[in-house]
Formats: C-alpha cells, sequence, structure tokens
C-alpha cells in the first residue's frame, strides 16, 4: 500500500510539474471592444429596429430631396463654349441654381453634360441605380451654319438610308441639341440680301441656297423618328438658359420620383393608423365606425348620428329591422321619428324622412348607379 501511495504521489507531482501557470498572449490583430461576430451581430440587431429603420428611411428622403439634389449635381462645360460672350450668362444661370460647375474639355466639343455626386457614407436603403439616374445627360450645342449642314445631309444628300448626324459611337447616349439663332440666320441669309458674305465653303454655300424652314421641319421630324434626338431652337443666350436651369431640376428630381415609384405602396404612409376607427374581432370599435359611416352622409350633424346608433348599434341590426317590415314606405321611413337629442334652448326635433330613406336605400338598394341624395 505504501508502495502504491508513493507511486501516486509521484505521479502527483509530475502532473504538478508539467502543468504550465496560466498565461495571456496578446496578438497584433487584437483591437478593444466588441469582436467582429458581436458587431455584426449590433449591426444586424440596428438594422431590424423599427426607429433605425424610420431614421435611416428619413435621412435617405432627405438627401433625395430636390432642393438637396441639386446640390450636389454638377454640369461639365466645354471651354469651346466660353469662346461666345453670351455664355457668362449660363453660368450666371447655373450658379444662382446652387449647383457646381467645371470647365472641362468635353467630348464631343461645345457641349455640357450633367454628373452626380452620391452622398458619403450612401444610404443603403436606396437602389445605386437611383442615384446614378440622370448620369448620361448630354446637351450639345451647334452653330446655325452647322446644323443646317447636317439638315441637307438628312433631307438632300443621303435620303433615308444615310447615317444620322451628331451621333457619336463613342458617346453611351443620344444628345440633345440646342441652336441658338436660327431664325435670325435663316433671315440674314435670303437671296434677296443686299450684302452676301462670301461662304467659307461650297458646302456652306448649297445649304445657304437649298435650306429654308421647310426643311428645317423635316429634318426635326426626321431627328425624332430616326434617332430620337431633340432639338431645342432658342433665340438668344438668355433663352438657353432658362432651358439648361429647368433641365438641371429635373434631374434633381428624378432620384426622388424614381425612389417613390420603388416603394410597394408609395402613397401609403408608414404609420400602423392614419385614419378612422379600428375594428377587432370581438366587436370593439364597431359602434364608432358606424358612427362615422352615419356621419358620411350630406347634412348629418353628430347628434343625427347618435340617434341613428342609439337606436340601432351596429348595421346588421338595422338590416334586420328593414327585413321585418313588411312595405318599401315602412323601410323608407323606419328612420323618421328617431328623436334627435336638442341642444338647451331648443326644441327636440326628429330624424326626418329624408335620412331615413337615404339610409334604407344605401343598406338595401342593388343598383350601383342609384342616386342617394336627391338634392346633390
Amino acid at each position: 500500500m505504501a508502495k502504491v501511495g508513493a507511486d501516486r504521489a509521484g505521479g502527483s507531482r509530475r502532473g504538478r510539474s508539467q502543468r504550465r501557470a496560466p498565461t495571456w498572449e496578446i496578438s497584433d490583430s487584437d483591437t478593444e471592444g466588441p469582436t467582429g461576430a458581436e458587431a455584426s451581430s449590433e449591426a444586424v440587431a440596428r438594422a431590424r429596429d423599427p426607429a433605425e429603420q424610420r431614421r435611416a428611411a428619413a435621412e435617405a428622403l432627405r438627401l433625395l430631396r430636390p432642393e438637396q439634389a441639386v446640390r450636389r449635381l454638377v454640369v461639365q462645360v466645354d471651354p469651346a463654349i466660353l469662346e461666345d460672350a453670351g455664355a457668362d450668362i449660363l453660368l450666371e444661370a447655373l450658379s444662382s441654381l446652387g449647383c457646381e460647375y467645371h470647365i472641362e474639355p468635353q467630348r464631343p466639343a461645345r457641349s455640357l453634360r450633367w454628373s452626380r455626386v452620391k452622398p458619403e457614407p450612401c444610404p443603403s436603403s436606396v437602389p445605386p441605380e437611383v442615384w446614378a439616374a440622370g448620369e448620361q445627360d448630354l446637351l450639345l450645342l451647334l452653330e446655325p451654319g452647322e446644323f443646317l449642314q447636317g439638315v441637307l445631309q438628312l433631307t438632300q444628300v443621303c435620303g433615308p438610308t444615310c447615317s444620322v448626324p451628331w451621333i457619336f459611337p463613342e458617346s453611351p447616349t443620344c444628345p440633345h441639341l440646342a441652336v441658338i439663332g436660327l431664325d435670325d440666320y435663316l433671315w440674314s441669309r435670303q437671296p434677296n440680301t443686299q450684302e452676301m458674305q462670301q461662304p467659307e465653303s461650297p458646302g456652306m454655300a448649297h445649304a445657304m441656297m437649298a435650306v429654308g424652314w421647310p426643311e428645317v421641319e423635316e429634318a426635326l421630324v426626321l431627328l425624332q423618328l430616326w434617332a430620337n434626338l431633340d432639338v431645342l431652337l432658342v433665340a438668344s443666350w438668355q433663352e438657353l438658359s432658362q432651358h439648361v436651369c429647368a433641365f438641371t431640376k429635373a434631374l434633381a428630381q428624378h432620384p426622388f420620383k424614381q425612389f417613390q415609384e420603388r416603394r410597394a405602396v408609395s402613397f401609403c404612409t408608414a404609420a400602423c393608423w392614419v385614419a378612422g376607427a379600428r375594428v377587432t374581432r370581438d366587436g370593439t370599435g364597431l359602434r364608432g365606425a358606424w358612427w362615422r359611416q352615419i356621419r358620411q352622409f350630406n347634412r348629418v350633424s353628430p347628434a343625427m348620428a347618435d340617434a341613428v346608433v342609439t337606436a340601432f348599434p351596429s348595421p346588421r341590426l338595422l338590416q334586420q329591422a328593414y327585413v321585418a317590415c313588411g312595405t318599401e314606405q315602412e323601410r323608407l321611413a323606419l328612420l323618421a321619428d328617431l328623436p334627435v337629442k336638442a341642444e338647451k334652448g331648443k326644441r327636440p326635433r326628429r330624424l326626418g324622412p329624408d335620412l331615413s330613406r337615404r339610409i334604407c336605400l344605401f343598406l338595401t338598394a342593388t343598383n350601383p348607379d342609384l342616386l342617394l341624395d336627391l338634392s346633390s
């Protein structure tokens, strides 16, 4: 027994000698705060919190509002546009609108391009395509002579099989066209003009002689049908600036409208119950809903609705009373003699045959086109 005890004691000593003291090892990757799993669980809990969801939705709507979205629009203006003296009117209009404009070379030249700056951080409740709406819009400014050359190409040179001018393969979208002063230009190039200026090229001379307003109107139709190109004909830079500002405002409203259309029921609020009286399965609230329904008739005071609801607390009871009546006249006059509580100093009165008839027809008639109120 002593030997066995000694062996046990030795084994116990060996176990104690091999056991290591507990230590803590700190690696460079350890950081203070919750772990990754805990942080993700907290993020999921915040995402599932109804209050947090409402707060995120309200913030997304605030960023999508047109007055906020216009501040994140950037209009890129080609430097060639600044060569015209009227370009200052356009830049002043963009500055007064509240959006930024950058002077950068564009392809094609003499064009304006709109881009949108996404907010940081971007709300996750808004789809990415909503923020990208309107990023490919382009407005190309054409000189009157250049536009007439394209009109000539469309209407007289190549026929319907010709390539549509102002369509650029490298551009992902079709531009909008704008021509300033085309009417004055056509009038100044009439053949009976006393002072004829020497044209710059034979093609320009041909265009001046052969192209007039009938050809321009034909070209506008062809551009719209063949290439879906819109052409804006303005008389001055002031008119062009007004169009650019209106177009910029429309782009600012586009994300908000697109986000509203993506919602399941865009016209319904997020409140649990907006208006009306809720009726539960046990009948609670039925009297209030019935009272409100009576009040929807024309010329019905609260006292008159109280008289009907007091006599018949539910529409089912009133329908049963109508079934028990023997004749149609009895049904129509069933509620006529109900007393209506009058105010102090006034004599009591009855509900009256008019309202009695309307309520009866409302609950018993099968004709959907029947007019209940004869005085309406």
